[in-house]
């Protein structure tokens, strides 16, 4: 029984090699556009059929020009981390990809990786991976997005006040009650309520849970 389980197996590999040598050869021939295109093709095939479901299980090649930034990101990098970034990429090349959202098959919104995207566009990055950039797709409507957005530069200790506070105030008037913002954006209430504070708009506490009457809160947080 055992020897029968392995001649199959022995079979199932032989039949794989000869598949992927064939797929080798007509890659081969291939010219870039045709390429990349076959190569996207093959590992979106391979990832459907993975026991892996992390977008990083798919990472496909993307034309720079179909991808833009998104508008709601906060996070800023130094001039000097910038640099190391160009040098890590320059030296190490890409060993994270892109994440970003399908909008259509020709525009992509950055989530994460605004800055390994700018860098992939410097002249002597982009001519070795001809204009692609690595990205990873997510789909998510867009206030999960933004909390997806929010969480990496958190994560890394970047991000702005005011630009964080306009992200919390949209999210708020999104639906977002002062609980989900927290538990998404790893927040305590108090920085919830001092971001909607910088603000500077009401709406933005139409979701907050009052302890207090709105005039003392209107009291207390807008004197």
């Amino acid at each position: 029984m055992e020897s029968t389980k392995e001649k199959k197996a022995e079979t199932c590999y032989s039949e794989l090699n000869a598949c992927i040598e064939k797929i080798i050869r007509l890659l081969k021939t291939m010219k870039l556009l045709e390429k990349v295109q076959a190569l996207n093709k093959i590992r979106r095939a391979l990832s459907e059929c993975s026991p892996f479901h992390d977008p990083v299980d798919l990472v496909e090649w993307i034309p720079a020009q179909k991808v833009k930034a998104n508008d709601y990101n906060p996070n800023k990098v130094a001039p000097d981390e910038m640099e190391l970034l160009y040098t890590s990429i320059r030296l190490d090349d890409f060993t994270q990809p892109i994440v970003s959202y399908c909008i259509d098959k020709d525009h992509y919104e950055i989530t994460d990786g605004f800055h390994r995207n700018k860098i992939g566009r410097y002249p002597e990055i982009a001519r070795k991976r001809h204009g692609y950039l690595p990205l990873t797709i997510i789909d998510k409507p867009l206030d999960e997005r933004i909390g997806s957005t929010i969480r990496h530069n958190r994560a890394r200790g970047t991000h702005q006040i005011r630009s964080m506070s306009e992200i919390v105030a949209n999210l708020a008037t999104m639906g977002w009650s002062d609980d989900k913002i927290g538990k998404n954006l790893g927040m305590e209430l108090d920085e919830i309520i001092r971001l909607k504070q910088v603000s500077g708009l009401k709406g933005a506490f139409q979701n907050h849970e009052f302890s207090k009457s709105w005039k003392e809160f209107e009291y207390n947080y807008y004197k």
